[in-house]
């Protein structure tokens, strides 16, 4: 099972090293534009990231949220809904800011402990689906800021 939670753990760095990666080059205005015409800004997906995996902290137990301000804007409203967008130096930050924390926890976690049973779950839920546990959660994340980091890329247009 260790080798299993090592691999979804590298994975999930992957991603948050090519993301990451992604946003430092991009400069603040291209952050502002559109990944396509209609679609999501870089600011939003950015925020939206952010307040994701802000949310897997009470989620998996580790703490209350570090910027719960996010979740209205870029969780509950799509990109455009007539918020005050932060400031994207301050976006930038809170990005390394959770992700530093979750590394931090995530790599402090033992394998049964991530075949535990997150937050929104009983323990009756995961008696009946053992398979929706941590481990599942943070796949599911990866997979999720792996389809962003694909939009993202169409605002560097090199």
């Amino acid at each position: 099972m260790e080798l299993f939670v090592k691999m979804a753990l590298q994975a999930w760095d992957v991603q948050i090293k090519r993301t990451e990666k992604l946003i430092s080059s991009l400069s603040d205005e291209q952050l502002l534009q559109e990944v396509a015409p209609g679609r999501n800004r870089g600011i939003y997906l950015l925020g939206h990231l952010i307040a994701v995996h802000d949310a897997m902290l009470p989620l998996f137990g580790l703490g209350e949220k570090l910027y719960s301000e996010l979740e209205e804007p870029f969780i509950k409203n799509p990109d455009n809904a007539g918020f005050t967008m932060p400031a994207i130096k301050d976006l930038r930050e809170r990005w390394t800011t959770i992700h530093n924390k979750l590394s931090e926890a995530f790599n402090a976690m033992t394998a049964e402990q991530w075949l535990q049973r997150h937050n929104a779950m009983t323990d009756e839920d995961l008696q009946r689906e053992p398979h929706r546990n941590k481990l599942s959660v943070l796949m599911n994340r990866t997979s999720h800021v792996a389809y962003h980091l694909g939009q993202l890329i169409f605002i560097r247009r090199d």
